[in-house]
């Protein structure tokens, strides 16, 4: 049986109507006839021919509430669950802090689980859950709990600093959490105080042994490089990847409202790429999957537990194949994290909107996505939120 090579439509069709995984689907059976979809010869056990045309013939188009202009399907939401945050990472929060909403202002958990829903009504397979820190918000395992609950939705991803969450992590398997991402900057105690403003490395380093013990499918460190302030520690950081099988991925600097940006501060993806081939020169880029954000770099020596990724907003935007769509814990969709503009979904929840007023809203909003995000110069200049109160970007 042979793994899949590319995605196509007939796999995505066959996995969002039978919840049969496409690694399962021989590659054969994917080629096309001019716009008709052709079944060819394969061994794909244990899903049977009769159940692959009935759910190509029952299956439904993508929703065209979550596709925009440029023909991107929006299948992954990110929620935001809580603006609070007990670190204040100096890329992140603005020194002086920032105005939180009043706490009625926020989300409820029934508000959150009701937009979920909504969204993998439509089409949405995964849902990440942000901040903030998400940790911090009393309900978060029940919130956690009730994402786990919705029938379609296939993956449960969380972003998390790790200061709290070392305990949380049974539960959080428990309850069906397939991906785990650790913001961590630096691998040395007095940097971390520095970078964070804050105590907490340990913490961080027990959560993400956690993690791997539990058997979280998914883990990966996010990683913000800043010029002259954790740039000496990118070989460390690839030892982890050699190390544990985590995903180490490198974030070019970026700016956001209050956290200082000038390019003198970035690293580009190429700089810490050429560093890493200095001691890897093994390490080899893999095809990207649909929706993928980061570049990932593995050793097909196998001399790797885990893998090495890029994330490239500001050097080469991976605006194209962008899939995912935001909503801010005071309730607000963002079609784009570096986009400004923003539409209430937590006021029309609150006046009773039905479904299909939210999705004629939704729609509007995801019809009007720009093809791209703007350069550099016009980043800088832009006014956003800062990135504490967008939910972060991976």
């Amino acid at each position: 049986m042979t793994r899949l090579v590319s995605w196509s439509p007939l796999a995505y069709t066959i996995k969002r109507a039978t919840g049969v995984r496409t690694g399962l689907i021989k590659s054969s059976l994917l080629r096309t006839s001019g716009t008709r979809w052709i079944m060819t010869e394969t061994d794909v056990s244990p899903v049977s021919r009769k159940l692959q045309w009935e759910a190509i013939r029952s299956a439904k188009p993508f929703s065209e509430f979550l596709t925009d202009t440029f023909g991107r399907e929006h299948d992954y939401l990110r929620i935001s669950i809580s603006e609070r945050c007990n670190l204040r990472c100096i890329y992140c929060m603005p020194e002086e802090g920032v105005e939180l909403s009043p706490s009625a202002d926020l989300l409820t958990k029934d508000e959150i689980l009701k937009i979920a829903k909504l969204f993998v009504s439509q089409g949405v397979r995964k849902i990440r859950l942000t901040g903030g820190e998400p940790s911090v918000r009393k309900d978060f395992i029940d919130i956690v709990k009730g994402l786990g609950e919705i029938p379609g939705l296939e993956e449960i991803a969380i972003t998390s600093n790790g200061i709290a969450l070392g305990r949380k992590i049974p539960l959080l398997k428990q309850y069906g959490v397939t991906s785990l991402n650790l913001s961590l900057d630096t691998l040395v105690e007095g940097k971390f105080m520095i970078m964070t403003r804050r105590a907490g490395l340990s913490k961080v380093l027990n959560t993400l042994d956690q993690a791997l013990r539990q058997g979280i499918p998914k883990v990966k460190l996010n990683v913000v490089v800043m010029k002259g302030v954790n740039d000496d520690e990118i070989l460390d950081f690839v030892r982890i990847a050699k190390e544990k099988p985590v995903e180490v991925r490198f974030i070019e600097y970026m700016p956001f409202s209050g956290n200082k940006w000038s390019t003198e501060k970035m690293v580009s993806y190429h700089d810490m790429l050429s560093l890493i081939h200095s001691q890897y020169p093994s390490l080899t880029q893999v095809a990207a999957s649909r929706g993928d954000t980061a570049k990932i770099f593995t050793d097909p020596r196998g001399h790797f537990a885990g893998k090495v990724g890029f994330i490239t907003s500001m050097t080469s935007h991976f605006c194209g194949s962008c899939n995912r769509l935001r909503i801010t814990s005071d309730g607000n969709l963002k079609v784009c994290l570096f986009g400004n503009t923003e539409v209430s979904l937590r006021d029309m929840v609150r006046k009773g909107a039905s479904d299909h007023e939210l999705l004629e809203i939704i729609g509007s909003a995801v019809k009007n996505k720009k093809a791209k995000h703007a350069g550099i110069g016009e980043l800088e200049k832009m006014e956003n939120r800062p990135m504490i109160l967008i939910g972060g970007l991976v």
